[in-house]
């Protein structure tokens, strides 16, 4: 079982480590304006990222990026959960994961 880097919890309760994109598609497709309006996504330790979906009243979602390492905070919105899923998943790919190895490039 490998590292476990972050998390995404769901206002319902539910939570998937280290979600894929899939995961991250299935817990966006389950939010409703009532009982399950948003998911989070951060490292459990010391979360200086964070990325946030939220069901809209007017339809549609609004995601929330911030890494406070890099000073960024976006807001943006869309309609698209596969579009929403493939951005998420990019942007966490770059961010900082506490206790994730460093990569190292090695000249032969």
């Amino acid at each position: 079982m490998g590292a476990q880097y972050y998390g995404a919890d769901s206002e319902n309760g539910d939570r998937i480590d280290d979600p894929s994109e899939d995961a991250l598609f299935m817990m966006i497709s389950d939010l409703n304006d009532s009982d399950n309006t948003f998911v989070v996504v951060q490292p459990d330790d010391d979360p200086v990222w964070f990325a946030s979906v939220a069901v809209l009243d007017e339809g549609g979602y609004e995601i929330v990026r911030r890494d406070t390492t890099r000073n960024k905070h976006d807001v943006t919105t869309a309609t698209s959960i596969n579009d929403i899923t493939r951005d998420l998943t990019i942007w966490m790919a770059a961010r900082d994961f506490p206790g994730r190895p460093t990569k190292q490039i090695r000249e032969f």
